[in-house]
């Protein structure tokens, strides 16, 4: 299955492309079209000179001696079978073993560079994971002025309650946010979605960071924070990274370590020192890594848009069949109600608390992020005796499905929080397919932590073919399995 992925990228090299001052400048840009009909006769014509260097080479090179065809074939047979004798010796092919192993010991990632994070408080790659929990640096004097940025950009805080900043907020994520391996999928936060992640108790306009071209103000780049308390080996009060975003026509600018900097000094300026983040490139280090699995609702939408496959030796009658699933939910739930907040918090603390990395939510918090929105968070308890005693919530996600005659939209729900003490977690995950289904969502997704993987088989979900990896910044914590973590990050 497609999969998308949210990579911080800081390991840029330094270059300046012609693109890129344009971007600055506030030049009008060439359509997609016109940029890829340029970039093909360039590679066309490098090819050429490439092809023109070769031929040359060819022309000057002696000519080797022909061998017959039925020689060659003898020559051929005689080496195979030289080969298979040698594997057949044990010795021969434990030394065989040896070698690869030796060789896929050389590409080891933990012998990659990683400039820019080897200047921050994070642990590295090749640390022993004996070291004890606790803050990398301590409390420190703090900057009061912004870093400086290269010529021609400018800083901004951004805004995101005054509706023209957040369009371009949401324009800027939407063109150049997280997009899947192939370039067929790209995120499509819709901006009541933004206002939901990006306000919950106690943000702070100033943690809404930006970066514009001083020559047109036109908004390149975006970072931002909010404020969580995560429980470690103690409860910590940290801010969630979210949203590093860049013009992609400026990534070799190298803007991304430079957002980090920043926001990293106006949280430090609130007296808070410690991080939370994801993304799916591997960097010093994760603290867990996770996979997302997905579950099809709209089967033959998703094989249409190539976001999966119709597996061999089946039909797509069949296929569709083996995804359906009933009209109604097996056990009766409802919506979360504001009243509800009280025993939802009650639930869901209690449920962290066996993890050994988790946040810790208040009612108000609860009241954010879980009473439902449409479009943006869905939440279903379920009672007993007139109390609930269960929940299962998950968010809306949809992505812009790119080049495709058809389908412009894909329309995605993700697992957030789900509670059992009545109900199972599979029911309660199914009945939460039974309703996304019900409400036109093409899929649902669903990472392997906390106690969600034991479902994923029996409910007909499929692994995906990408990591999630969790970071703490400027705290050491040994390293977690996936259903250790007790945290989802948007």
């Amino acid at each position: 299955m497609a999969e998308q992925k949210k990579d911080v990228q800081v390991e840029e090299e330094e270059s300046h492309s012609e693109e890129e001052e344009a971007v600055v400048a506030g030049e009008s840009q060439p359509t997609d079209g016109q940029a890829a009909a340029k970039k093909k006769k360039k590679k066309k014509k490098k090819n050429k000179a490439k092809q023109a260097q070769v031929d040359k080479a060819a022309e000057a090179a002696p000519a080797a001696p022909a061998i017959p065809p039925a020689e060659e074939q003898k020559v051929a047979a005689a080496a195979r079978e030289e080969h298979n004798a040698a594997l057949s010796d044990p010795r021969v092919l434990r030394d065989v073993m040896a070698t690869m192993a030796r060789l896929a010991a050389s590409v080891d990632p933990k012998d990659k560079e990683f400039k820019f994070w080897h200047t921050q408080p994070v642990p590295k790659l090749n640390e022993k994971p004996t070291l004890p929990p606790g803050p990398i640096e301590g409390p420190k004097e703090v900057p009061q002025d912004s870093l400086n940025l290269p010529e021609g950009f400018q800083w901004v805080t951004l805004d995101i309650d005054d509706e023209r900043t957040m369009d371009e907020v949401y324009t800027l994520l939407r063109d150049n946010y997280v997009e899947d391996d192939g370039a067929s999928f790209r995120f499509d936060y819709s901006k009541s979605f933004l206002q939901w992640a990006l306000k919950p108790p106690g943000w702070r306009n100033d943690w809404h960071v930006g970066v514009r071209a001083v020559a047109n103000q036109k908004l390149l780049a975006f970072i931002s924070a909010i404020p969580a308390a995560l429980r470690v080996d103690k409860v910590l009060q940290v801010v969630e990274i979210n949203f590093l975003c860049v013009h992609k026509k400026l990534r070799t600018k190298r803007l991304a370590p430079v957002l980090i900097q920043e926001i990293t000094r106006r949280v430090n300026l609130q007296g808070i020192f410690q991080a939370v983040y994801t993304a799916g490139a591997l960097l010093p280090r994760p603290v867990s890594e996770c996979i997302y699995y997905h579950r099809s609702l709209n089967p033959e939408k998703l094989i249409d848009i190539k976001f999966s496959h119709l597996p061999s030796g089946t039909t797509m009658a069949r296929h569709v069949k083996k995804f359906s699933l009933p009209d109604k939910p097996e056990n009766k739930l409802r919506p979360m109600r504001v009243e509800d907040v009280g025993a939802v918090t009650g639930l869901l603390n209690a449920y962290l608390s066996k993890f050994k990395v988790a946040p810790v939510f208040t009612e108000e918090e609860v009241a954010h992020w879980f009473v439902p929105r449409k479009h943006v968070i869905s939440c279903y308890v379920h009672e007993k005796g007139g109390r609930v005693t269960d929940f299962v919530s998950y968010y809306t996600l949809p992505s812009t499905v790119m080049n495709h005659p058809e389908h412009k939209h894909l329309s995605a729900a993700y697992l957030y929080y789900t509670v059992g003490t009545t109900l199972s977690i599979k029911a309660l995950v199914n009945d939460a397919l039974i309703i996304a289904r019900s409400e036109g969502y093409d899929v649902f997704n669903a990472l392997n932590l906390m106690d969600n993987e034991p479902v994923f088989e029996p409910l007909l979900f499929g692994k995906g073919d990408g990591n999630l990896r969790y970071y703490l910044f400027n705290y050491r914590a040994p390293p977690i399995k996936a259903n250790e973590l007790g945290l989802v990050l948007l």
